[in-house]
């Protein structure tokens, strides 16, 4: 199937759940299900990541809910390393059992494991769920990667599966037992690495909609022999995706879909994949209007994000102050179904604060101010602010029309 580069871009966002108001039912639990995968991250501006990821797409949910929905009692996820450290339904626990024994047959993780794990994993077996304050604190004192032995015993006993995080307190992981945590039933599979890696091929796909191999990779962060394992369940159909051919996008240096002759792709190579239940029907509703995460998987790829979008993002928080663009955690607007802008927020008691706002280049502020306005008012409303400053945008004509709520 040959499809338009705005025929691709519509297909991803129904597919990430930015279309239509079938989008919002089933609330949290099924987004997270919808997505496969919700990245997590320290840094919390306006919330953490992983609530800005369901505003996003759900609007004014409230936070307590989505945390519960995320973590509550029993587990309806867990914490493992997808894209990077991400919040996962739990009955995609056996699908991971291909990085879960790498990491076995590896031995370590970025620290020295310790002698102790051993005793760590009886006394979570003893005494679970715990955190590391309840065995002796995360840190030696130093920076923050110079963690204690028992913390770098927990993280590698949740790697190689002994241990599993399904709950936070206070921000703090809790590691319990997995055959405490996780279902019997799901347990009890044991998948092999072909398996859980077409399996996940097949999860990504439908939560990318329209994908590149290379997109593929990113979204579960595949290396070495498991890419062999992955173009080998794109071509022979195991990850259940089909072939398109996207106009503008990049011909693939190294194809894993077959070379088209005189068939639907036209001349040469497929350069995507796509979810077959995607392709059946045009995506229909109203686009959302919102701030998007830097972390949120519709923007996670960056070069994913200027090939869909023809948006050049960059995350500046850890470029020096003097450095920076656009500013410390930018937050791209989403609107029309296009990213139409960027807002550096921050909170100042009840006032949500644009430190900095920027309309892409080419478009016109007349056109979308009513959209910056209600992605930046909905977003007050969300976080319990009751007021809105905007100090710098371009066009600077932008800040006046903007500190007052939508009519």
């Amino acid at each position: 199937m040959d499809l338009t580069a705005d025929e691709a871009r519509r297909l991803i966002l129904r597919a990430q759940g930015f279309v239509g108001a079938d989008a919002r039912r089933g609330g949290v639990p099924t987004m997270l299900r919808r997505l496969g995968a919700v990245q997590l991250d320290t840094i919390s501006v306006l919330a953490r990541s992983h609530e800005l990821v369901a505003y996003a797409r759900l609007g004014a949910v409230g936070r307590p809910t989505i945390e519960r929905a995320y973590w509550d009692s029993p587990a309806q996820s867990f914490e493992y390393w997808c894209h990077a450290a991400c919040i996962l339904p739990i009955e995609h626990w056996p699908l991971y059992e291909f990085r879960r024994r790498a990491y076995r047959e590896r031995r370590q993780r970025w620290h020295k494991v310790p002698d102790n794990v051993d005793k760590l994993l009886q006394q979570v077996r003893d005494s679970g769920p715990l955190t590391t304050s309840d065995v002796g604190g995360a840190k030696n004192g130093g920076p923050w990667w110079d963690w204690s032995d028992s913390k770098i015993g927990l993280e590698w006993l949740l790697d190689i599966g002994e241990v599993v995080c399904s709950r936070r307190v206070g921000w703090r992981r809790t590691y319990d037992l997995a055959e405490r945590v996780v279902p019997a039933d799901l347990l009890a599979q044991d998948l092999t690495d072909e398996e859980c890696v077409a399996r996940l091929a097949a999860i990504a796909g439908r939560s990318l909609g329209v994908t590149t191999r290379s997109d593929l990779i990113d979204f579960l962060r595949l290396q070495g022999r498991f890419t062999a394992l992955l173009d080998e369940a794109l071509l022979s159909g195991a990850a259940g995706l089909v072939p398109v051919r996207v106009s503008g996008w990049p011909n693939p240096r190294r194809t894993s879909a077959p070379t088209a002759g005189s068939g639907s792709f036209g001349a040469g190579p497929a350069n995507a994949w796509a979810d077959p239940a995607a392709l059946e029907s045009e995506p229909r509703g109203r686009h959302r209007t919102t701030l998007i995460s830097p972390f949120d998987s519709l923007i996670w790829h960056r070069g994913r994000t200027e090939r869909i979008f023809g948006f050049n993002y960059q995350l500046e928080l850890y470029v020096p102050k003097h450095k920076r663009v656009h500013g410390y955690f930018t937050m791209p607007v989403l609107a029309g179904g296009r990213l139409i802008g960027r807002i550096d927020p921050a909170r100042e008691g009840t006032t949500l604060v644009a430190r900095q706002l920027s309309l892409e280049p080419g478009l016109t502020s007349t056109k979308w101010v009513d959209a910056l306005r209600d992605a930046l008012w909905s977003a007050a409303e969300w976080v319990g602010c009751d007021s809105v400053r905007v100090d710098r945008t371009d066009p600077p004509e932008l800040a006046k029309l903007l500190s007052e709520p939508p009519a």
